[in-house]
């Protein structure tokens, strides 16, 4: 055996002794922990037992949707949001239940993006959500009673096709607002953020079984500008709010290169020419914010993902940066005003949204600990930062393969990969800060990205526009990736059929935990990346998983609902599992 893992497993065989009798390990935020590592230090599941694994308990949500939350445990119960904004609060040791609110959805706000909620947050005696309708809602801990229920967003922006535009499906998806993150709490304040601002056309998307065929982007005054914003807890009342895409200035200053240095294929010319054309572009900006704050308790910096910039794909009514769209921000999280921001991809043209959720460690970079954010992005790579200055520490080796990235599209169709489907969507990683490894859940889904000139007729005009199609679902797989946290090299990757989309769970024992949409729920060797245990299913496992201890017994949970967005099946459980 090797020295280093030999000292390891005996100092984890030790550690149930060192624990304090009946201390629990829960899950009390959507990251686990302050940090967002989703690392358990519950040490009785290990590779040794792993393979003894049995269901512990199951319960049925008897909502049937694609279901993305991320559950919370608390004092030996569990919180779980539901699609459509049920929440649900279960004795985490049988998952019997102890109350449920139904959400009283407004049916004539038109959902952006789905059923899907990725969670609620739990501080004091409250619970807090936010709604595909467009609200922020607190409910109270102990009955599940509605205690205040706030307008988040309206439902206004164009969201209609525009005339003329021909497809092969029925046209869906709006640029309607929900908000699908789930919240954090900071001192007296509920954070959270809208999303679907990032106005593209869909065909046979929305949530059916049948997935994206089709996404369409075209040029005009279409969506809106999204926002993080921060509301009292105890009233629901607003105190701050981050526009993402601001009144002024968002045209940047027309960079032609990243900042790590891939040269973009934009006519900067043109692009200055236009700005007089589209002096309200910002108003329609896009900029989604897709997944929850990190925030820096010792410095009280909160970090976030924003998405792209809108309309989507088709730039020539946005011309300039599109700040802060596809950019890791950094915001005082007591006021709100922007500290740093570093965009990915100035002008974005391929949907590289920074939607998976940040996460902080300590990088050891050149001998120096150096406090770092990460975040693994759509375009395959994980990016570190100095945390305190936003400085690019590394940006790692892909985590997805490559190829014509930031190609413009023709007539003909290009290529790309990792398109808008691709590299880590929304998935939350996990982080090993003793095994110096972050865990990412990667996709791997060619697009062809297209350029479409159609004659109009009559009263229609011409049109020109782009689209992206995903080619046949037997190009397509997952890589769950282990990545060192000080050099950005990959030291392992396990590959699956379908794309990883959900998130991944690591454990002081080293497992890693993970699932996929046809249904199967694994564990990994954190170490060699070799699969030491599956339990199937009939419905994807599509969301985070996440650990808990209650006195000596510890629990593995996630949801079982799919993704309908990628054709995975959709199902209506939660369930956990034990040792016996």
């Amino acid at each position: 055996m090797n020295p280093h893992r030999f000292v390891l497993t005996l100092i984890l065989s030790l550690m149930p002794c060192l624990l304090l009798a009946g201390e629990n390990n829960e899950w009390p935020l959507f990251g686990g922990d302050r940090y967002h590592h989703r690392h358990t230090k519950a040490s009785q599941i290990t590779p040794s037992n792993v393979q003894q694994l049995e269901l512990a308990w199951e319960y049925d949500t008897g909502i049937s949707a694609t279901f993305q939350a991320t559950p919370i445990v608390r004092d030996g119960v569990m919180y779980a949001s539901l699609p459509f904004n049920d929440v649900v609060a279960l004795k985490a040791d049988s998952g019997n239940e102890i109350w449920r609110y139904h959400h009283d959805r407004n049916l004539e706000y038109k959902m952006c993006c789905g059923p899907a909620n990725r969670g609620v947050a739990v501080a004091g005696e409250k619970v807090f959500m936010g709604t595909v309708d467009g609200r922020l809602v607190a409910l109270s801990a102990k009955t599940g009673e509605r205690l205040w229920d706030v307008r988040v967003v309206t439902n206004t922006g164009r969201s209609e096709s525009p005339d003329g535009i021909q497809g092969e499906g029925k046209v869906v998806g709006a640029s309607g607002a929900g908000l699908n993150m789930a919240p954090m709490v900071y001192q007296d304040m509920v954070i959270i953020g809208i999303s679907g601002v990032g106005y593209g056309l869909h065909y046979n998307g929305a949530d059916t079984a049948e997935g994206i065929s089709e996404v369409v982007g075209i040029a005009g005054n279409y969506g809106r500008r999204g926002f993080l914003a921060a509301y009292e807890v105890e009233t629901g009342k607003q105190v701050w709010q981050f526009d993402i895409v601001p009144e002024s200035g968002w045209e940047g200053d027309f960079t032609k290169v990243t900042p790590d240095g891939v040269v973009l294929p934009r006519d900067l010319a043109a692009e200055r020419e236009a700005l007089s054309r589209y002096p309200q572009a910002s108003k329609f900006g896009g900029g989604s914010a897709w997944s929850t704050p990190v925030i820096d308790r010792d410095t009280g910096i909160l970090y976030f993902g924003t998405g792209n910039p809108s309309p989507q794909m088709e730039d020539s009514s946005r011309p300039g940066d599109n700040l802060y769209t596809v950019s890791l921000v950094a915001l005082d999280a007591g006021s709100g005003k922007r500290v740093w921001h570093y965009q990915q991809v100035p002008h974005d043209r391929w949907g590289y949204d920074v939607a998976s959720p940040p996460v902080l460690f300590t990088a050891m970079i050149a001998g120096q600990q150096i406090p770092a954010v990460g975040q693994a992005g759509k375009t395959g790579w994980f990016y570190a930062h100095n945390r305190v200055t936003g400085e690019l520490l590394y940006r790692s080796e892909p985590f997805v393969p490559q190829q014509n990235m930031f190609a413009l599209p023709s007539k003909t169709g290009v290529l790309v990969y990792p398109g808008a489907l691709g590299g880590c969507s929304w998935s939350p990683v996990s982080l090993d800060e003793t095994r110096r490894k972050v865990f990412v859940a990667g996709i791997h889904w060619p697009v062809r990205y297209t350029l479409h000139e159609q004659e109009g007729s009559g009263d229609r005009v011409s049109l020109q526009y782009t689209s992206l199609t995903p080619v046949d679902r037997e190009e397509s797989y997952g890589l769950l990736s282990a990545i060192h946290l000080d050099t950005g090299i990959v030291s392992w990757q396990h590959r699956t059929p379908n794309p990883l989309v959900g998130g991944v769970l690591s454990t002081v024992t080293g497992l890693v935990f993970s699932g996929e949409g046809s249904g199967e729920f694994f564990a990994l060797d954190a170490e060699t990346g070799t699969k030491l245990w599956r339990a199937e299913g009939k419905a994807g496992i599509n969301a985070p998983p996440i650990s808990y201890q209650l006195g000596e017994k510890q629990y593995i949970a996630v949801a079982a609902g799919g993704n309908a967005l990628f054709g995975f099946t959709s199902g209506q459980t939660i369930k956990a599992w034990s040792l016996p």
